[in-house]
């Protein structure tokens, strides 16, 4: 069985990795889907975050997951690469009322199922959030993995 999880990753944190040790013993293969969208305005470019995040898979040994950059849909990229089904990270309840509304509205589109799993010990910190913290002056090195802490604190991200 092959699943597809999506997000911006902009960072790739902790908490994206936690899922995705997850969904790896789970799943046959899963595919980390960075999705692009043009109303949002990147921290990190998205191939910049596809190597890195392919660096971090290398040092986890996840071996059975793959990462692709997509530009629309979720469902038609999960589709795309025939996904079974598509997985997201919670935090909070929060993010429970948030993405059951959009699992139902994907299910409906396109009859994939949603699997949720929880993010981890530092899932109380989004990646938007890493951000913040990183331009507030703080070091974010427990939020994100080795690979991308170091990207984060080089000259150029791009």
């Amino acid at each position: 069985m092959k699943a597809f999880y999506a997000g911006s990753f902009d960072p790739f944190t902790n908490g994206h990795l936690y899922v995705l040790r997850q969904a790896a013993q789970i799943f046959d293969q899963v595919i980390l889907g960075i999705g692009q969208n043009p109303n949002k305005k990147r921290n990190f470019s998205a191939g910049k975050m596809k190597e890195l995040i392919e660096k971090v898979l290398k040092q986890e040994g996840l071996n059975n997951v793959s990462v692709v950059v997509y530009d629309g849909l979720t469902v038609k990229a999960a589709e795309n690469v025939q996904a079974h089904f598509l997985i997201r990270g919670l935090r909070n309840g929060v993010d429970y009322d948030y993405e059951e509304n959009l699992a139902l509205i994907n299910q409906d589109i396109s009859g994939l199922e949603t699997i949720y799993f929880r993010a981890g010990d530092t899932a109380h910190v989004s990646a938007s959030g890493v951000v913040q913290l990183w331009r507030g002056g703080v070091d974010v090195k427990k939020f994100v993995p080795e690979i991308v802490y170091r990207a984060i604190l080089a000259p150029s991200l791009d």
